[in-house]
């Protein structure tokens, strides 16, 4: 096991009138608990404002929970001092363009790796290889399509090779080559020992789970492989 979640909770302040003033909380994760190992890939579904962006937010450590742990190996990753171990166990693809628009490929992706010549190397020869950047190296981020920026997003994330992708509906909005394109990235980093945490409203991306899981009304609940037909509603 590389990674186990106990009891995480979240809120939200509830705005109240016309004058912004907040009243009481709103409850968005209760008690989420699930466990993830080397190699395995976790697919969460639910219906929009369920509270999935929330929780990877929370998994990738750029929101704090009410309460809860987060165990990497028997570390809580919640605690101040281990809060460094987020960006080395994990990598974090958010759902909004997190890019800077106005650079090229290259200057992006050189914000996250650690020098120049590592990236040029990992372009020519690494996993950079496999996404196909070549004429768009030099492209403002502003020109790609929406596919080129998922995978740029994606190429960011995986700066220091991280143990475990998370990756917020990673295909949303994209066409089929380039939903394949991400989904063949996905199973190649399962094969070599990768895990990985997603969220989709896709059905056709099940398969490549090996855990499915439904957050509805703040709880997490796994899916039986057998009953996934039953969610289709919820999602």
């Amino acid at each position: 096991m590389i990674l186990e979640a106990r009891s995480i909770t979240a809120s939200y302040r509830n705005p109240k009138g016309a004058m912004g003033l907040f009243h009481g909380k709103k409850q968005v994760l209760k008690n989420v608990n699930f466990t993830l190992k080397k190699g395995e890939c976790i697919g969460i579904i639910g219906a929009n404002g369920s509270g999935k962006s929330t929780l990877l937010s929370i998994l990738a450590g750029v929101r704090k929970p009410d309460s809860g742990q987060l165990l990497l190996q028997g570390k809580d990753l919640f605690l101040k001092e281990n809060k460094s171990l987020f960006r080395r166990f994990s990598g974090y693809v958010p759902q909004e363009n997190p890019l800077i628009e106005e650079l090229s490929v290259f200057d992006n992706l050189r914000l996250w790796y650690p020098d120049k010549k590592s990236l040029k190397d990992n372009l020519e020869t690494g996993v950079l290889s496999e996404f196909g950047f070549g004429e768009y190296i030099k492209t403002p981020v502003s020109k790609l399509s929406g596919g080129l920026k998922k995978r740029v997003s994606i190429a960011c994330a995986i700066a220091e090779d991280p143990d475990i992708l998370i990756m917020d509906e990673p295909t949303q909005a994209l066409d089929m080559i380039c939903k394949k394109d991400i989904l063949d990235y996905m199973e190649i980093c399962k094969k070599n020992g990768k895990s990985i945490i997603f969220t989709t409203h896709d059905e056709t991306e099940f398969r490549i789970c090996d855990k499915l899981f439904i957050l509805h009304a703040g709880e997490l609940q796994e899916v039986p492989p057998d009953r996934t037909g039953d969610f289709r509603d919820m999602i």
